[in-house]
């Protein structure tokens, strides 16, 4: 099928998935679930040949380790995977819920309620086990999936793809889930914006930008995680110890992890944080004021995503030059801010406009599973309908529904009948 006849499959196997009754999505997420466990050998072999072909990019020095390192897939993986779409398929039902509902005039009643976006096109760099992921959110949430992934995850991408399409049929149409592998494919549905409704790039800023503006289609995404923790001269010296730390090293290359930690000029612990952060293996590079005072490498910039094990640092006078540093520097991703004192938390948390804001808990929670979402599409920095974390209601949209007893405008229009707008 050519991209434009996989665009108009999803679409029309959306609205039939839309029609369809809570049960019958929820059925199919549960087919899936099953299907990547009793499959698992099948999705673990074809993983390996990926693997084989990542393990010489790395020694040629042409993928890094840590991309590599996100190929693979492991039996616990898709335990996780599979457990996530059983609790997909558990979630409160997303489409029909009435989100407003008034009386017009008398027999004039309105409501507003939740829909399926449509189509979304998912274009996805590296990790195969979005895949499961994303095609579960589409499906309870009865949008059409067009799916994109790396070319150094084909053969897992292939697999997993195959396994999804194969537990839905006959019950629900496989054109639900579409699969495209070329860049020229991705380039032609980027075209279409009359049929496909949300691009959501996952990936480097530099692809996150230029399918930005080589698109009309609405795109949700981010192109950078510049993240931020700001030490308050208030906070404990053992929850900024953790939580910095946490937020750097525990996984450096995704987006929620900090890039930057701002230091109240009070703080005592300054030095000692500092040194638990190079204990951990990372580099530290400073802004002016901290490279002086700490005799840091200068960085070269202070909006940086690293994505690695290095961490720029730099002093502040206090929480409002804090707010102001990340309001100049930072991407809208996810910040914290660590104190005990609860004024300084609630100005850090009223003033930073960010899609997350955290009080004394490490950025990496910034996450759909963790925030309870079941999975992710992925993090919105976007000034649209869905920011932090998306999952399922990130992909609705609302309509209006309106019944009536024969009304027609006329008698309105005439003043012989009154519109009393009644919320119920």
């Amino acid at each position: 099928m050519t991209p434009t006849d996989l665009a108009h499959a999803a679409r029309a196997a959306s609205r039939r998935v839309q029609s369809l009754p809570s049960h019958s999505r929820q059925a199919a997420l549960h087919a899936m679930a099953a299907a990547l466990s009793e499959r698992r050998q099948e999705i673990l072999d074809a993983n390996a040949l990926d693997m084989v072909e990542a393990e010489k990019q790395v020694a040629t020095g042409r993928m890094s380790s840590a991309l590599a390192a996100r190929l693979k897939l492991t039996p616990e993986k898709l335990d996780v995977l599979a457990e996530g779409l059983g609790a997909l398929a558990e979630q409160e039902e997303p489409l029909g819920r009435v989100l407003r509902r008034s009386f017009l005039a008398d027999g004039l009643e309105l409501m507003q309620e939740t829909v399926a976006l449509g189509v979304v096109l998912v274009i996805f760099e590296s990790r195969p086990d979005v895949l499961p992921q994303l095609a579960g959110l589409a499906l309870r949430s009865g949008n059409g999936l067009l799916l994109k992934g790396g070319r150094e995850a084909i053969h897992s991408n292939r697999i997993l793809h195959e396994v999804l399409v194969s537990a839905i049929e006959p019950d629900l149409p496989g054109g639900l889930f579409g699969l495209v592998e070329t860049r020229e494919e991705v380039g032609t549905l980027l075209s279409l914006d009359g049929c496909i409704d949300l691009v959501v790039p996952r990936g480097s800023g530099e692809m996150v930008r230029s399918i930005q503006a080589g698109t009309r289609i609405p795109v949700l995404g981010h192109a950078d995680g510049i993240c931020h923790v700001y030490v308050d001269k208030e906070a404990s010296r053992e929850k900024a110890e953790a939580i910095v730390v946490d937020a750097k090293t525990d996984y450096p290359s995704a987006c929620n992890a900090m890039e930057t930690l701002l230091l109240h000029e009070e703080y005592a612990a300054a030095q000692d944080l500092l040194q638990a952060l190079e204990g951990a293996g990372v580099r530290l590079f400073g802004g002016p004021r901290a490279a002086q005072r700490y005799g840091l490498d200068p960085a070269a910039s202070l909006s940086h995503e690293y994505g690695d094990l290095a961490v720029c640092v730099e002093i502040v006078d206090g929480v409002d030059e804090a707010i102001e540093h990340i309001h100049t520097h930072g991407s809208g991703h996810t910040e914290c801010v660590v104190t005990e004192s609860e004024g300084t938390a609630t100005r850090f948390l009223s003033g930073v406009d960010s899609a997350c804001v955290f009080h004394n808990a490490s950025t990496r929670f910034a996450d759909g599973f963790r925030f309870g979402l079941g999975a992710e599409v992925g993090i919105s920095t976007a000034r649209i309908h869905a920011r932090g974390p998306v999952g399922v209601d990130g992909l609705l949209t609302t309509r209006w529904r309106l019944t009536g007893q024969g009304d027609t405008v006329g008698p309105f229009s005439r003043g012989e009948r009154q519109f009393f707008h009644s919320r119920s």
